[in-house]
Protein backbone atom coordinates (compact mmCIF):
# COMPACT_ATOMS: atom_id res chain seq x y z
CA UNK A 1 0.00 0.00 0.00
CA UNK A 2 1.02 3.46 -0.10
CA UNK A 3 2.22 4.66 3.24
CA UNK A 4 2.17 8.43 4.19
CA UNK A 5 5.60 9.34 6.65
CA UNK A 6 5.94 12.68 8.73
CA UNK A 7 9.56 13.07 10.39
CA UNK A 8 11.03 10.94 7.45
CA UNK A 9 14.22 12.44 7.92
CA UNK A 10 14.10 12.04 11.42
CA UNK A 11 16.14 8.84 13.36
CA UNK A 12 13.57 6.19 13.23
CA UNK A 13 11.70 7.85 10.08
CA UNK A 14 15.05 7.40 7.94
CA UNK A 15 15.12 4.24 9.58
CA UNK A 16 11.39 3.21 8.28
CA UNK A 17 11.83 4.51 5.12
CA UNK A 18 13.73 1.33 3.21
CA UNK A 19 12.01 -0.77 5.11
CA UNK A 20 8.45 -0.11 4.37
CA UNK A 21 9.78 -1.01 0.12
CA UNK A 22 11.63 -3.89 1.84
CA UNK A 23 8.03 -4.85 2.97
CA UNK A 24 6.60 -4.28 -0.30
CA UNK A 25 4.74 -1.05 0.41
CA UNK A 26 5.29 2.72 -1.47
CA UNK A 27 6.48 4.96 1.32
CA UNK A 28 5.42 8.68 0.60
CA UNK A 29 6.84 11.30 2.43
CA UNK A 30 4.85 14.38 4.05
CA UNK A 31 7.20 17.70 3.09
CA UNK A 32 7.27 21.04 2.86
CA UNK A 33 6.47 22.15 -0.75
CA UNK A 34 9.52 24.31 -0.78
CA UNK A 35 12.07 21.25 0.26
CA UNK A 36 10.45 18.49 -1.38
CA UNK A 37 13.88 17.31 -4.25
CA UNK A 38 13.11 16.33 -7.81
CA UNK A 39 12.12 13.11 -8.06
CA UNK A 40 10.82 11.81 -4.59
CA UNK A 41 7.50 10.55 -3.80
CA UNK A 42 5.84 13.68 -1.55
CA UNK A 43 2.31 14.98 -0.33
CA UNK A 44 3.05 19.00 0.57
CA UNK A 45 1.98 20.28 3.68
CA UNK A 46 2.88 22.80 6.28
CA UNK A 47 1.99 21.68 9.63
CA UNK A 48 2.97 24.93 11.40
CA UNK A 49 0.61 27.24 8.99
CA UNK A 50 -1.79 24.32 9.13
CA UNK A 51 -2.19 22.97 5.52
CA UNK A 52 -2.03 20.04 3.56
CA UNK A 53 -2.47 18.60 0.26
CA UNK A 54 -5.47 16.11 1.33
CA UNK A 55 -6.76 15.37 -2.30
CA UNK A 56 -3.26 14.01 -2.59
CA UNK A 57 -4.06 12.07 0.85
CA UNK A 58 -7.20 9.65 -0.46
CA UNK A 59 -6.68 6.55 -1.43
CA UNK A 60 -3.00 6.09 0.81
CA UNK A 61 -3.60 3.37 2.82
CA UNK A 62 -1.70 3.93 6.35
CA UNK A 63 -0.16 7.24 7.95
CA UNK A 64 2.92 6.83 10.25
CA UNK A 65 3.15 10.18 12.09
CA UNK A 66 7.21 10.75 13.88
CA UNK A 67 7.36 14.48 13.30
CA UNK A 68 8.24 16.56 16.06
CA UNK A 69 10.70 18.74 18.34
CA UNK A 70 13.37 17.00 19.88
CA UNK A 71 12.33 16.90 23.48
CA UNK A 72 16.14 16.40 24.78
CA UNK A 73 18.06 18.73 22.45
CA UNK A 74 18.05 22.08 24.14
CA UNK A 75 17.34 23.91 27.64
CA UNK A 76 13.62 24.05 28.86
CA UNK A 77 12.77 27.32 28.90
CA UNK A 78 8.88 28.35 28.35
CA UNK A 79 9.22 28.93 24.29
CA UNK A 80 10.95 25.95 23.84
CA UNK A 81 8.34 23.98 26.24
CA UNK A 82 5.54 24.97 23.96
CA UNK A 83 7.65 24.30 21.04
CA UNK A 84 7.85 20.83 22.25
CA UNK A 85 4.08 20.38 22.89
CA UNK A 86 2.67 22.32 19.73
CA UNK A 87 5.11 20.53 17.25
CA UNK A 88 2.81 17.11 18.17
CA UNK A 89 -0.41 18.50 18.81
CA UNK A 90 -1.04 21.00 15.90
CA UNK A 91 0.33 18.65 13.24
CA UNK A 92 -0.97 15.22 14.95
CA UNK A 93 -4.42 17.22 15.13
CA UNK A 94 -4.02 18.39 11.51
CA UNK A 95 -3.40 15.00 10.67
CA UNK A 96 -6.46 13.02 12.38
CA UNK A 97 -8.79 16.02 11.02
CA UNK A 98 -8.02 15.80 7.75
CA UNK A 99 -8.05 12.21 7.60
CA UNK A 100 -11.45 12.47 9.10
CA UNK A 101 -12.65 14.28 6.42
CA UNK A 102 -11.28 12.18 3.55
CA UNK A 103 -13.78 9.71 1.05
CA UNK A 104 -11.55 6.83 1.43
CA UNK A 105 -9.43 7.61 4.37
CA UNK A 106 -6.46 5.02 5.25
CA UNK A 107 -6.91 1.98 7.27
CA UNK A 108 -4.47 2.66 9.64
CA UNK A 109 -2.88 5.27 11.45
CA UNK A 110 0.05 5.06 13.64
CA UNK A 111 0.69 7.80 15.50
CA UNK A 112 3.77 8.52 17.66
CA UNK A 113 3.82 8.92 21.09
CA UNK A 114 6.32 7.89 24.28
CA UNK A 115 6.95 6.15 27.63
CA UNK A 116 6.80 9.57 29.58
CA UNK A 117 3.31 9.48 29.10
CA UNK A 118 3.80 7.45 32.40
CA UNK A 119 6.18 9.59 34.37
CA UNK A 120 8.20 9.00 37.05
CA UNK A 121 7.22 5.61 38.42
CA UNK A 122 9.82 4.27 40.23
CA UNK A 123 9.81 0.42 40.33
CA UNK A 124 6.05 0.36 39.40
CA UNK A 125 5.38 -1.67 36.34
CA UNK A 126 3.66 -0.32 33.57
CA UNK A 127 1.23 -1.34 30.98
CA UNK A 128 -1.04 0.34 28.86
CA UNK A 129 -3.80 0.31 31.15
CA UNK A 130 -1.56 2.04 33.59
CA UNK A 131 -2.24 6.25 34.15
CA UNK A 132 -0.45 8.95 32.77
CA UNK A 133 1.87 10.72 34.97
CA UNK A 134 1.44 14.41 36.13
CA UNK A 135 4.90 16.10 34.90
CA UNK A 136 5.60 18.62 31.41
CA UNK A 137 6.18 15.15 29.09
CA UNK A 138 3.63 13.61 30.38
CA UNK A 139 1.17 16.16 30.04
CA UNK A 140 2.96 16.54 26.40
CA UNK A 141 1.71 12.85 25.83
CA UNK A 142 -1.69 13.11 27.39
CA UNK A 143 -2.36 15.86 24.41
CA UNK A 144 -0.57 14.53 21.75
CA UNK A 145 -2.39 11.26 22.07
CA UNK A 146 -5.56 13.35 22.63
CA UNK A 147 -5.20 15.19 19.10
CA UNK A 148 -5.52 12.02 17.13
CA UNK A 149 -9.14 11.50 18.42
CA UNK A 150 -11.01 13.27 15.07
CA UNK A 151 -9.48 10.08 13.41
CA UNK A 152 -10.58 7.48 16.33
CA UNK A 153 -14.37 9.30 15.52
CA UNK A 154 -14.55 9.06 12.36
CA UNK A 155 -13.37 5.50 12.64
CA UNK A 156 -9.72 5.27 11.83
CA UNK A 157 -7.70 2.53 13.40
CA UNK A 158 -5.37 4.50 15.39
CA UNK A 159 -2.10 3.24 17.27
CA UNK A 160 -0.65 5.84 19.62
CA UNK A 161 3.09 4.20 19.71
CA UNK A 162 4.64 5.11 22.68
CA UNK A 163 8.10 4.64 22.19
CA UNK A 164 10.92 3.75 24.49
CA UNK A 165 14.45 4.92 24.73
CA UNK A 166 15.61 3.93 21.28
CA UNK A 167 18.58 2.35 20.33
CA UNK A 168 20.81 2.40 16.68
CA UNK A 169 24.42 3.30 16.31
CA UNK A 170 23.77 6.32 14.44
CA UNK A 171 21.26 8.82 16.52
CA UNK A 172 19.36 8.93 19.73
CA UNK A 173 20.49 8.50 22.85
CA UNK A 174 23.26 5.61 21.88
CA UNK A 175 25.23 7.38 19.70
CA UNK A 176 25.67 10.11 22.55
CA UNK A 177 26.66 7.16 25.13
CA UNK A 178 29.20 5.61 22.52
CA UNK A 179 32.45 8.08 22.68
CA UNK A 180 32.70 8.29 26.56
CA UNK A 181 32.07 4.53 27.11
CA UNK A 182 34.75 3.90 24.13
CA UNK A 183 36.78 6.47 26.22
CA UNK A 184 36.35 4.15 28.88
CA UNK A 185 34.94 7.25 31.19
CA UNK A 186 31.06 6.38 30.70
CA UNK A 187 29.25 5.26 33.56
CA UNK A 188 25.92 5.14 35.52
CA UNK A 189 24.03 8.71 35.54
CA UNK A 190 22.45 9.31 39.36
CA UNK A 191 21.68 7.09 41.40
CA UNK A 192 21.83 4.40 38.44
CA UNK A 193 18.17 2.87 40.00
CA UNK A 194 16.00 4.49 37.49
CA UNK A 195 14.40 2.31 34.92
CA UNK A 196 14.98 3.25 30.84
CA UNK A 197 12.72 0.90 28.87
CA UNK A 198 14.77 0.58 25.80
CA UNK A 199 13.78 -0.92 22.43
CA UNK A 200 16.25 -1.38 19.61
CA UNK A 201 15.79 0.67 16.26
CA UNK A 202 15.43 -2.28 13.93
CA UNK A 203 12.28 -3.82 16.79
CA UNK A 204 11.09 -0.39 16.63
CA UNK A 205 10.79 -0.28 12.79
CA UNK A 206 9.37 -3.97 13.12
CA UNK A 207 6.94 -2.78 15.27
CA UNK A 208 5.59 -0.19 12.85
CA UNK A 209 5.19 -2.62 10.11
CA UNK A 210 3.20 -4.54 12.93
CA UNK A 211 0.94 -1.65 14.09
CA UNK A 212 0.46 -0.77 10.17
CA UNK A 213 -0.73 -4.44 9.38
CA UNK A 214 -2.45 -5.78 12.35
CA UNK A 215 -6.30 -4.76 12.69
CA UNK A 216 -6.63 -5.99 16.28
CA UNK A 217 -4.00 -3.53 17.39
CA UNK A 218 -5.67 -0.03 18.01
CA UNK A 219 -5.27 2.77 20.65
CA UNK A 220 -1.94 2.76 23.29
CA UNK A 221 0.78 0.45 22.28
CA UNK A 222 4.05 0.36 24.05
CA UNK A 223 7.16 -0.18 22.01
CA UNK A 224 9.34 -1.06 24.25
CA UNK A 225 11.46 -4.31 24.37
CA UNK A 226 9.85 -6.65 27.13
CA UNK A 227 13.42 -6.72 29.66
CA UNK A 228 13.87 -2.63 30.66
CA UNK A 229 17.18 -2.34 32.47
CA UNK A 230 18.15 0.03 35.19
CA UNK A 231 20.60 2.68 34.20
CA UNK A 232 23.39 1.26 35.82
CA UNK A 233 22.21 -2.22 34.19
CA UNK A 234 22.93 -0.36 30.70
CA UNK A 235 25.75 1.28 31.36
CA UNK A 236 27.22 -2.22 32.80
CA UNK A 237 26.25 -4.12 29.94
CA UNK A 238 27.33 -1.50 27.02
CA UNK A 239 30.31 -1.35 29.13
CA UNK A 240 30.43 -4.93 28.98
CA UNK A 241 29.99 -5.04 25.17
CA UNK A 242 32.76 -2.34 24.39
CA UNK A 243 35.10 -4.25 26.50
CA UNK A 244 35.89 -0.83 28.61
CA UNK A 245 34.96 -0.20 32.42
CA UNK A 246 31.82 1.72 33.72
CA UNK A 247 33.30 2.75 37.64
CA UNK A 248 32.41 6.32 38.12
CA UNK A 249 29.47 7.57 37.53
CA UNK A 250 28.68 10.23 34.77
CA UNK A 251 29.19 13.79 36.22
CA UNK A 252 25.87 15.65 35.48
CA UNK A 253 26.75 19.01 36.95
CA UNK A 254 28.12 20.21 33.32
CA UNK A 255 24.82 18.81 31.36
CA UNK A 256 22.41 20.65 33.93
CA UNK A 257 24.68 23.89 33.05
CA UNK A 258 24.08 23.09 29.59
CA UNK A 259 20.80 22.06 29.31
CA UNK A 260 19.26 22.82 32.93
CA UNK A 261 18.37 20.87 35.80
CA UNK A 262 14.71 20.30 34.71
CA UNK A 263 15.41 18.67 31.22
CA UNK A 264 18.23 16.84 33.04
CA UNK A 265 15.92 15.33 36.05
CA UNK A 266 13.30 14.19 33.72
CA UNK A 267 15.08 12.68 31.04
CA UNK A 268 18.15 11.43 32.50
CA UNK A 269 17.71 10.74 36.66
CA UNK A 270 13.99 9.58 36.29
CA UNK A 271 12.48 6.70 34.33
CA UNK A 272 9.70 3.95 34.21
CA UNK A 273 9.41 0.52 34.24
CA UNK A 274 7.00 0.00 30.94
CA UNK A 275 6.33 -3.31 29.40
CA UNK A 276 5.01 -4.15 25.94
CA UNK A 277 1.97 -5.98 26.65
CA UNK A 278 -0.37 -4.87 24.47
CA UNK A 279 2.19 -5.32 20.86
CA UNK A 280 3.17 -9.16 22.55
CA UNK A 281 -0.78 -9.99 22.83
CA UNK A 282 -1.38 -8.90 19.21
CA UNK A 283 1.31 -11.05 18.06
CA UNK A 284 4.40 -9.41 17.70
CA UNK A 285 8.25 -11.05 18.40
CA UNK A 286 11.53 -9.20 19.04
CA UNK A 287 14.07 -9.91 17.11
CA UNK A 288 15.83 -8.19 20.35
CA UNK A 289 14.64 -9.27 23.53
CA UNK A 290 17.79 -7.95 25.39
CA UNK A 291 19.77 -5.61 26.12
CA UNK A 292 22.96 -7.17 25.86
CA UNK A 293 22.10 -9.06 22.54
CA UNK A 294 20.64 -5.62 20.84
CA UNK A 295 23.34 -3.90 21.96
CA UNK A 296 26.27 -6.87 20.17
CA UNK A 297 23.56 -6.37 16.88
CA UNK A 298 23.69 -2.77 16.68
CA UNK A 299 27.71 -2.55 16.99
CA UNK A 300 28.25 -5.82 15.39
CA UNK A 301 30.06 -7.28 18.49
CA UNK A 302 29.80 -10.73 18.90
CA UNK A 303 30.77 -12.37 22.62
CA UNK A 304 34.26 -12.60 22.81
CA UNK A 305 34.19 -16.67 22.68
CA UNK A 306 32.79 -16.39 19.09
CA UNK A 307 34.74 -13.88 17.87
CA UNK A 308 37.76 -15.98 18.69
CA UNK A 309 36.13 -18.86 17.15
CA UNK A 310 35.32 -17.13 13.48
Amino acid sequence: MDVLVTGSSGFIGAALLPALVEAGHRPIRALRASTIPEGVEAIAWDPVAGTIDAASLEGVGAVVHLAGAGIGDKRWDDERKRLILESRTRPTRLLAETLAGLAKPPTAFVSGSAVGYYGNRDDETLTEDSPPGTDFVADVCVQWEAAARPAVDAGVRVVNIRSGIVLGRHGGVLKRLLLPFKLGVGGRTGSGKQWMSWISLDDEVRAILHAIGTDSLRGPANLTAPNPVTNAELSATLARVLHRPALLPTPTLGVKALYGSELVQHLLLEGQRVLPARLEASGFTFAHPTLEDALRSILDRAPTGERGAA
